[in-house]
């Protein structure tokens, strides 16, 4: 077999759509949302959200409505041709292009409430931080800052109900920071992350306000309710978290319970239990014995 022939053989085979081996792999032949629009989508939005931090240096607050204007427009035809690629995916409706600008009309009206949002977070995560010298630095270099921004974008557009997009939005930060923040999470207001990396929080967490997060934590799932095909169901199994509550690095709370408000979760605490208002909750002693010659273990 010559090189040509190889190439042949290879490419009938992986282009059969219908062979058995690629049943998991279904063949799609419309215009997907793009990685790279919704890049500058959200590179746009930070501009107007942080104005003089982000895109353009010579933003003043004579000049900073102008800037806001040209790139809330500019966001405009960015998103809609985004939704109306991300609504097609799932529909053929006549209407999708109605639609697709319905939701972007809304989520630009929701853009006042995102960046008021934002702020108290970077409040958060300043009052949390002996070592941040300045909102602005916050701003600037915090990772949490870039995940948050992404999660509250990707937040409305999942309340949307808008296919793909929430989820390439959030892995994008993900993918920058470590911080892997599921866009059906629910987080109230003054959220903060300290360093953050490792950080998982599963689509059905509710996070209330002054919640403070270290590196490492999982607000995950204990276990998964199934259907009667043995498909598991989209169910709340992530933990609420009330108002107030702290929780340190590494601990892994898990499934739909509450932590109660005021709470401090110490770091390593493996918990899948609901604890009442102003608990203390730290990991217990480990258990020390010896062994001989490897007996034990």
């Amino acid at each position: 077999m010559n090189l040509q022939e190889l190439i042949n053989k290879s490419v009938r085979e992986l282009t059969d759509v219908h062979h058995s081996k690629y049943r998991y792999i279904p063949m799609y032949d419309k215009q997907l949302p793009s990685a790279q629009t919704l890049k500058e989508i959200i590179e746009v939005i930070r501009e107007i959200v942080f104005p003089g931090y982000f895109g353009n240096p010579s933003v003043t607050e004579n000049t900073v409505r102008y800037h806001a204007g040209v790139n809330t427009e500019k966001l405009y035809y960015l998103l809609f041709e985004q939704i109306y690629r991300a609504l097609a995916f799932e529909s053929n409706d006549a209407n999708t292009p109605t639609i697709a600008k319905e939701k972007t009309f809304f989520f630009i009206e929701r853009l006042p409430d995102i960046k008021r949002l934002l702020s108290t977070d970077v409040k958060a995560i300043y009052d949390n931080d002996p070592a941040a010298k300045s909102f602005g630095e916050i701003i600037f270099c915090y990772p949490a800052i870039k995940a948050l921004l992404n999660h509250r974008v990707a937040h409305e557009l999942y309340l949307s109900e808008i296919p793909l997009i929430p989820r390439i939005v959030t892995e994008m930060a993900h993918a920058e920071t470590g911080i892997d923040i599921h866009p059906g999470a629910t987080i109230g207001e003054y959220f903060s992350i300290d360093h953050g990396t490792g950080i998982v929080i599963g689509q059905t967490a509710v996070i209330g306000n002054h919640v403070c997060l270290y590196q490492g934590v999982t607000l995950g799932a204990k276990k998964f309710v199934l259907d009667e095909a043995g498909n598991p169901m989209d169910l709340p199994r992530h933990p609420i978290l009330e108002d107030n509550v702290t929780v340190y690095s590494n601990a892994s709370i898990l499934g739909r319970i509450t932590i109660g408000k005021g709470t401090i979760i110490g770091g390593n605490v493996w918990l899948t239990y609901s604890v009442p208002p102003n608990s203390r909750i730290i990991q217990t002693k480990a258990v020390e014995d010896k062994f001989v010659d490897g007996l034990g273990i």
